[in-house]
């Protein structure tokens, strides 16, 4: 019966410690996959406004709206578009803390 126990217990100090390793793993894959998401959609986005779809909005900050069912994968956030003479800024920033982080993209106005 000691013996039974001694096992039972070497094996939940070793398993406790891979079950949160694939726990934390498995919230990193899902963080990195919204960085990913974010990024193409602010990237893509990026690239319409500085071809010229930045003539539609006025100076300052404005919530950005995107067309994109590839937002659906994205924790809840918003997207800001800063709009100066000199340039524009897309940021996307997510509402929950450790979901991939904010997206940045700047560029300049032409």
């Amino acid at each position: 019966m000691i013996e039974l126990l001694v096992a039972m217990a070497i094996l939940a100090g070793v398993l406790l410690p891979v079950a949160y390793s694939v726990a934390a793993e498995r919230r990193y894959a899902r963080a990195a996959y919204q960085r990913a998401v974010a990024m193409e959609i602010v990237d893509g986005e990026m690239e319409a406004l500085a071809a010229g779809g930045w003539r539609a909005f006025t100076n300052g900050v404005t919530d950005y709206k995107v067309h994109t069912r590839a937002a659906t994968n994205l924790p809840p956030g918003q997207f800001l578009l800063t709009s100066t003479p000199e340039s524009l800024r897309l940021e996307w920033r997510p509402s929950i803390k450790m979901h991939g982080g904010a997206v940045v993209r700047k560029v300049a106005r032409k």
